[in-house]
């Protein structure tokens, strides 16, 4: 099994990808600021369960890792809130994209809760 078949992983390269495209229409002066810290940290949550799957053999490594994919994902919906209070994006987008970061969330809390279950032993 690879860390790209996961779910959360999955899940979570969606929805990053969607706020990629979403951001494309905020205004320019947004570029350094609200967009790449969208963008940065919805691509930050793959990349920690990357990495938090390499570690799998070593539990409190993995779980370690999960933990900072799941800070980030919370930092996320932080920025999509933003996104909704500047008027970027709408209600209806607004509450699809939290949806989408809250079902990553519990699947890294599955994860987190039961790391025996990703182990290669």
């Amino acid at each position: 099994m690879d860390f790209k078949s996961l779910k959360a992983y999955q899940k979570a390269f969606k929805l990053a990808m969607k706020i990629f495209e979403i951001s494309k229409s905020f205004p320019k002066e947004e570029r350094y600021a609200l967009i790449d810290q969208m963008r940065r940290s919805s691509r930050s949550v793959c990349a920690n369960i990357a990495e938090g799957y390499r570690k799998r053999l070593y539990p409190k490594h993995f779980i370690a890792k999960l933990s900072d994919a799941d800070m980030e994902n919370s930092e996320t919906s932080v920025w999509i809130d933003f996104a909704l209070a500047c008027k970027y994006i709408n209600q209806t987008i607004h509450s699809d994209l939290i949806k989408e970061s809250t079902e990553i969330g519990k699947l890294l809390g599955y994860m987190i809760q039961n790391p025996e279950k990703f182990s290669n032993k």
